[in-house]
């Protein structure tokens, strides 16, 4: 069946679902501001108890982490996601989640072959991406500051 671009995109377009914008954003920024709010409480607590604030964001940071993988593990973060969207994914919690969710899946197949080659398979190209633009930025603020 060959089809053209035209004919494919009017027949992707069918048979997608239409987006509901007006209630997922909201519902979003809702989700991802409460993630923060529990974050903000969690490095509060860590200075309440006289940490410097390095070491409140490095722990506060950790706590996040932990906690999203913990979550994930029992299969929480990912009902929270789909409700959350965009909202679950920015904050660091997202990012854990997305390190662990493929070495949790993968988890039956080894250590090596399953949770090993897995596990970065949605981070990996944020990784990536993220350092090569960290570089790139760099290499041009290096160049702006010396001239």
């Amino acid at each position: 069946m060959n089809l053209s671009n035209k004919q494919y995109s009017e027949l992707a377009k069918d048979a997608e679902a239409p987006s509901k914008a007006w209630f997922n954003v909201p519902k979003a920024f809702l989700i991802g501001g409460i993630i923060c709010l529990i974050g903000q409480g969690i490095g509060d607590l860590y200075r309440y108890f006289g940490m410097s604030e390095d070491e409140t964001a490095a722990f506060t940071s950790i706590t996040l982490v932990l906690c999203s993988i913990i979550l994930t593990g029992f299969g929480i973060y990912p009902k929270v996601a789909k409700h959350g969207g965009a909202g679950t994914l920015v904050p660091i919690t997202g990012f854990a989640n997305a390190v662990a969710s493929p070495a949790i899946e993968f988890k039956t197949e080894g250590w090596i072959l399953g949770v090993g080659t897995k596990i970065f398979t949605i981070a990996g190209p944020v990784i990536l991406y993220g350092t090569a633009a960290g570089v790139v930025y760099g290499v041009i603020y290096f160049v702006m500051s010396k001239l």
